[in-house]
């Protein structure tokens, strides 16, 4: 049986690590709701439609934990986001 102390390698920011700056919006929309998933300087990067604000807001928190979780690579590699430009 595996647990999670069987991972090997870490996907986390260590205290080296530049804090991961990206972000999350919600908004409501005429018929649904949106999530956004924005850059450091605050642009959208990344869009998901939702049909609730539970499903919104469910799928926010799962993101705004990848962003603590993550560094900034490894979230741009999860969700499939361009590299930012120099």
């Amino acid at each position: 049986m595996s647990t999670w102390n069987d991972w090997s390698g870490s996907t986390a920011a260590t205290a080296s690590d530049a804090p991961n700056r990206y972000g999350v919006a919600v908004r409501s929309e005429p018929g649904g709701w949106r999530v956004d998933i924005l850059d450091p300087a605050g642009r959208p990067v990344a869009s998901r439609p939702c049909r609730g604000e539970a499903e919104a807001r469910t799928y926010a928190s799962t993101v705004r934990q990848h962003v603590r979780w993550l560094s900034q690579a490894k979230f741009r590699e999860y969700y499939r986001l361009a590299a930012e430009e120099a």
